[in-house]
């Protein structure tokens, strides 16, 4: 009895995977650059999604949200390229121990800007995996302003259709 109720739920579990939709609705993850933070990306459709990326860096966070183009990538399944456009909001505390070549010297910094991304991912077909690989350049055009070319980051999604 125990063996025919797991291979029922095998065959359930398969045929549900093997019929869902490629690729997936929401994903959920992390994101590894410089600094650790959370993804949370939307496919409202094939092409089009939406991603908010909430990240720590000098003592601070930084909150981005991007709107997305997909595109098959090799003519393989599972695949995809993507670029995009977006704006983030940042506050930082600079002090002599967390110090950075680009900011004025210690003290706090709020910033607004507008962001860019170009990047590459795959789902896996048979986990509910995503892996990507993007460059994020941002520009402050609020607060302390500068150009950010530095963000390549990877990122591992929990993949639900």
């Amino acid at each position: 009895m125990r063996r025919i109720i797991l291979l029922t739920g095998f065959i359930v579990f398969r045929v549900l995977t093997a019929s869902a939709q490629h690729p997936y609705k929401v994903g959920v993850g992390v994101r590894l650059n410089y600094g650790y933070g959370l993804s949370l990306k939307y496919n409202m459709t094939q092409k089009k999604s939406v991603e908010g990326i909430v990240y720590t860096r000098w003592r601070g966070i930084n909150i981005t949200g991007l709107y997305e183009i997909h595109a098959p990538a090799f003519k393989t399944a599972g695949w995809r390229w993507y670029y995009g456009i977006g704006g983030h909001i940042g506050v930082w505390r600079d002090g002599p121990r967390y110090g950075n070549p680009w900011f004025d010297g210690p003290g706090s910094y709020t910033v607004l800007g507008a962001d860019g991304i170009l990047g590459l991912e795959y789902t896996f077909r048979e986990i509910p995996l995503n892996l990507s690989v993007d460059w994020k350049p941002a520009i402050n055009l609020i607060g302390y302003q500068g150009l950010w070319l530095d963000d390549v980051a990877v990122t591992a999604r929990f993949a639900i259709k």
